[in-house]
């Protein structure tokens, strides 16, 4: 009789609260656990798509008392069409040359991130990352993930998006672009160039973590349609 070894469960845990870093004067919690061991891909697929977000080896979920301001949202990828100021954004930056690599952190890469933070968050707690930090942001995975790059026709880096692949999409880790460069609408260009790429290769989504309505750095986000949500009834069309 052959015996089959049934799969740890999964632990859960929640943080103590801490101060939100998106809505003034709101406390934040967060359900997390623990990816690891052989069923690894399998659990983050599966959490992906119930709204959790990975940081290293940790998937979390806002679990907040009394607010459920953070509501996750995806991109449906092989329904996308862009609009018009897509269009030219795409085209603005028909010149840059993209790369898929394994997840390495480079001098090069950690430069423009910490541009970036300091220009764009200059209050929040990566501003202050080291590059023993950042490596362990790129590289700290037990998933699929991919480092993406994008470099002008010099051949300069000009953005980094870090992503994370399941059977049928893609999820948007963290992204950062030389801040000098901003004309170019490098943010909104990893985003289009993510989801023209999911759909070219079969993939349904692309998620984008935590849509806040009542925050402007995370508001953009239904920017792109169409676009889903995830409430109490599953994910819906916004």
């Amino acid at each position: 009789m052959t015996s089959h070894a049934s799969k740890p469960p999964l632990v859960f845990y929640r943080t103590g609260p801490m101060p939100c870093p998106y809505l003034s004067g709101n406390v934040e919690r967060n359900l997390f656990t623990e990816l690891r061991g052989v069923q690894a891909q399998d659990q983050h697929e599966t959490l992906t798509r119930a709204g959790f977000r990975r940081s290293h080896h940790i998937v979390y979920r806002p679990a907040c008392p009394g607010c459920s301001g953070c509501v996750p949202v995806r991109i449906v990828a092989d329904q996308f069409r862009p609009t018009r100021s897509e269009r030219r954004i795409l085209r603005r930056n028909a010149d840059i040359s993209v790369t898929l690599l394994d997840p390495i952190a480079t001098d090069e890469h950690f430069a423009i991130f910490t541009e970036y933070q300091r220009d764009r968050h200059s209050d929040g707690e990566m501003a202050a990352m080291t590059f023993s930090d950042f490596r362990a942001m790129i590289e700290d995975t037990v998933v699929d993930t991919q480092l993406v790059e994008f470099r002008n026709p010099d051949g300069e880096l000009v953005a980094g998006c870090l992503i994370d692949q399941i059977s049928d999409a893609f999820s948007a880790v963290y992204s950062y672009y030389d801040p000098k460069k901003r004309d170019r609408g490098l943010g909104n260009f990893m985003i289009l160039w993510l989801v023209e790429t999911a759909a070219s290769i079969g993939l349904s989504y692309v998620y984008l973590g935590y849509w806040i309505e009542n925050c402007d750095k995370m508001s953009y986000k239904t920017r792109y349609r169409p676009i889903e949500l995830l409430g109490d009834a599953g994910w819906r069309k916004l």
